[in-house]
C-alpha cells in the first residue's frame, strides 16, 4: 500500500446535540451518549463499521459512569462485536480530538484501516467523590465536585504550580495578554451570533443525532434536536452588564466563557484507499497536528504553540488557513 492509500481521511461524522448543564441531556449516562453516536454510524454504514478495528473516544472526566474505559462500554451498548476493542485517552479539553490523532496514527502506521474515534462528556452527571481514610477510623476526608476543576491534589504539585481553576487562568491570559473585556465581549458576541445563524440555515443538520430522552414516570420521551448552549438573543448590552465571576475587577463572565455541557460525538476514519473502495467521499484528511505545553497558570495559550507546531509540519502558513475551528472555552 502507498503513503498516499494510507491517508488517514474522515468519511463520516455524527454528533448529539450539546445540552448546557442540568439541561435537556441530564438524564442520559455518557456511555449512552458515546453508545448512541456510534450506532448512528453502524446504521449509516454498515458494511464499513464491520471492518472497525479499534474505537478510540476522548473523555476527561472519566470519574463517574464514564470510567472503565467509556470506550468499550459504548461499543458494546452500541451492538458493535465483542471482537472490536476500544480504548478511552485523557488529554483534558483536547480528548476527543486526541482519539482522532490516535486513529489517524494507527492508519497512518499501517496498523489498520477503519476506526471509529470521538469524545464524551456529561458535566452534568460527572459524581461528587469523597477520599478513603488510609487507616482505621481515619479523619479529614475531602468531598470533590468532579465537574470543577482540581480534586485530590498532590501537595508537591502545588508546591510546584497555583492550583488554580479554569476560570482564574483565563484571567491570568487576559492579563498577561491584554485582551480587554470589551474585546471579550465582542468575541462572545459574535459567536453565539454566528451560531445561531449556522442553526437557522441548517449547517448543523447533516451532523446531528437526535436523541430520545426519558422523562420519567407516565410522561412521554423528549427528543432534543438543537444545541442548548447557543444564546441567539444576547446582546452586547446584556454582556456588559454581566459581573466578573473568578476574580474581583476581572474580566472573564457568563457572558464571555463557555459553559459545562453534556454530550458526544463520533468519526468514522479510514484510509485513502478504504474509502475508496467503499466509494465514499472523505470529508476531510488529516494532514498534520500539534502538542504542546505550557504553564498551567495559562493553560488557554497552549493552542498558541501547539497550532504553529502543526502549520509548520504541514507547510502552511497562518494565512493558508481559509476556515478555523476553535474550542472556545474562554473569549
Amino acid at each position: 500500500m502507498s503513503t498516499d492509500d494510507r491517508t488517514p481521511v474522515i468519511v463520516a461524522a455524527v454528533r448529539t446535540p450539546i445540552g448546557r448543564f442540568g439541561g435537556a441531556l441530564a438524564p442520559v449516562r455518557p456511555d449512552d451518549l458515546a453508545a448512541h453516536v456510534i450506532s448512528t454510524l453502524k446504521e449509516r454504514h454498515p458494511a464499513l463499521i464491520a471492518e472497525v478495528e479499534d474505537v478510540y473516544f476522548g473523555a476527561a472526566n472519566q470519574a463517574g459512569e464514564d470510567n472503565r474505559n467509556v470506550a468499550r462500554m459504548g461499543a458494546l451498548l452500541a451492538g458493535l462485536p465483542v471482537e472490536v476493542p476500544g480504548v478511552t485517552v485523557n488529554r483534558l479539553c483536547g480528548s476527543g480530538m486526541e482519539a482522532v490523532l490516535q486513529a489517524a496514527k494507527a492508519i497512518m502506521s499501517g496498523e489498520g484501516e477503519v476506526y471509529l474515534a470521538g469524545g464524551v462528556e456529561s458535566m452534568t452527571r460527572a459524581p461528587l467523590v469523597l477520599t478513603k481514610p488510609t487507616q482505621a477510623y481515619g479523619r479529614g476526608q475531602e468531598l470533590f465536585d468532579t465537574a470543577l476543576g482540581w480534586r485530590m491534589i498532590n501537595p508537591k504539585m502545588q508546591a510546584l504550580y497555583p492550583v488554580e481553576g479554569l476560570g482564574e487562568t483565563a484571567e491570568n491570559v487576559a492579563e498577561r495578554w491584554k485582551v480587554s473585556r470589551e474585546d471579550q465581549d465582542a468575541w462572545a458576541l459574535r459567536s453565539h451570533l454566528r451560531a445561531a445563524k449556522a442553526q437557522d440555515a441548517g449547517h448543523f443538520d447533516a451532523e446531528l443525532v437526535p436523541i430520545e430522552v426519558p422523562q420519567g414516570r407516565k410522561k412521554p420521551p423528549r427528543t432534543v434536536t438543537a444545541d442548548e448552549s447557543v444564546r441567539r438573543d444576547t446582546s452586547a448590552e446584556a454582556l456588559a452588564k454581566l459581573k466578573p465571576v473568578f476574580r474581583k475587577g476581572g474580566t472573564v463572565t457568563a457572558g464571555n466563557a463557555s459553559p459545562l455541557n453534556d454530550g458526544a460525538a463520533a468519526l468514522a476514519l479510514t484510509s485513502l484507499a478504504r474509502a475508496r473502495r467503499h466509494g465514499l467521499e472523505p470529508l476531510a484528511r488529516v494532514v498534520a497536528w500539534g502538542h504542546a505545553g505550557v504553564h498551567p497558570g495559562v493553560m488557554g495559550i497552549g493552542p498558541v504553540p501547539s497550532s504553529k507546531k502543526a502549520l509548520a509540519r504541514a507547510g502552511w502558513r497562518p494565512g493558508d488557513v481559509e476556515w478555523a475551528e476553535l474550542n472556545e472555552a474562554f473569549a
